[in-house]
């Protein structure tokens, strides 16, 4: 049995539409229209253990509902779903002892006190043994380079050292199950490497599985091999990440050198200049002819160097987004 299984999993919402003025108010008093939102619409995946998924969708896409439901913070509209053999939205304390949630822009620390004091409060909502306490927080506290900030107010501290404190908390009681909603969202460079290095090495070491959304796909590529895209509330794609761009993207980078004259706006009738630095142009080309554009090219220009590359994966995922709503809105 997988560790994570949904089945048509949908949640949907009654939003209240005012009319505008003071006479839309007075009539809303007597006569409230509503509008039904479908955050997620028969959504359907499995997760083994010890994978790490991305979980992939443009805002209000329903990534961080369907994480919701699988936490047990929300119940589903209709559908099933069972993460390590529980129902979440049961909130059986066996089943919260299992998992963590984290949210990069939600704070689960107590904001005036240092980080330690809540470490604390997590290690007796947890019944967490203190030997085992001492020796994870050593462990923890060591990984993510913040042993001696623990004693420092929260509020104190940067942006990343408190996403850093933040997955500390969630790592505590060695939850089997983490979901990680955007956890390097508005961090710098530094600290988004820190995140993911560190996030790649305990995910390795201990096994457990993850789903991890992001916006940042430097995050997306240097951790997850599988994807799962969701649009409109709808499953578009699920498989090897590997495989999103050759399976979705129409076109690839085709960068040239010359190494004699060229005319850019003939070169237009080939494909999409994105880049214009003599010697060196960089287009878009449709994939599906590239080989009789090649040959077109070294036919007719003296070219000193030529690589073919794929469409950076931002681009591709905001083409599948785009394709997907053009889709909903002709429905």
């Amino acid at each position: 049995m997988s560790i994570i299984e949904a089945q048509q999993l949908s949640k949907s919402y009654k939003v209240f539409r005012k009319k505008e003025g003071l006479l839309g108010s007075i009539q809303g008093v007597f006569h409230r229209e509503y509008k039904v939102i479908e955050a997620v619409r028969d959504v359907s995946f499995s997760i083994e253990k010890g994978e790490m998924v991305a979980f992939l969708g443009a805002n209000g896409a329903g990534k961080t509902t369907t994480l919701k439901l699988l936490s047990g913070l929300i119940h589903p509209t209709t559908g099933e779903a069972h993460v390590l053999g529980h129902v979440p939205w049961k909130r059986e304390n066996a089943y919260r002892r299992r998992f963590s949630l984290v949210m990069g822009q939600k704070n689960q620390l107590w904001w005036d006190l240092p980080a330690v004091e809540s470490f604390r409060l997590h290690q007796e909502i947890y019944r967490i043994d203190k030997a085992v306490y001492d020796r994870r927080l050593d462990e923890l506290t060591s990984l993510l380079e913040v042993k001696p900030l623990v004693r420092q107010a929260v509020r104190e501290l940067s942006l990343g050292e408190r996403m850093r404190m933040e997955l500390i908390a969630a790592l505590l009681h060695a939850p089997e199950v983490l979901l990680l909603d955007e956890p390097t969202i508005g961090l710098d460079v530094v600290s988004q490497r820190r995140v993911q290095d560190f996030l790649k090495f305990y995910q390795q070491s201990q096994q457990i599985t993850v789903i991890l959304t992001s916006h940042y796909m430097k995050d997306v590529q240097a951790l997850c091999k599988r994807a799962i895209i969701i649009s409109g509330g709808t499953l578009r794609y699920d498989g090897p990440l590997a495989e999103l761009v050759e399976k979705f993207s129409q076109y690839k980078l085709l960068s040239l050198q010359f190494a004699g004259e060229f005319n850019a706006d003939e070169l237009q009738t080939y494909g999409r200049i994105i880049e214009h630095l003599p010697p060196r142009v960089k287009l878009e080309v449709p994939r599906h002819n590239l080989p009789e554009l090649l040959s077109n090219l070294l036919a007719r220009y003296s070219i000193e160097d030529l690589e073919v590359q794929e469409r950076p994966l931002e681009d591709v995922i905001a083409e599948v987004f785009t394709a997907a709503k053009s889709q909903s809105t002709e429905k």
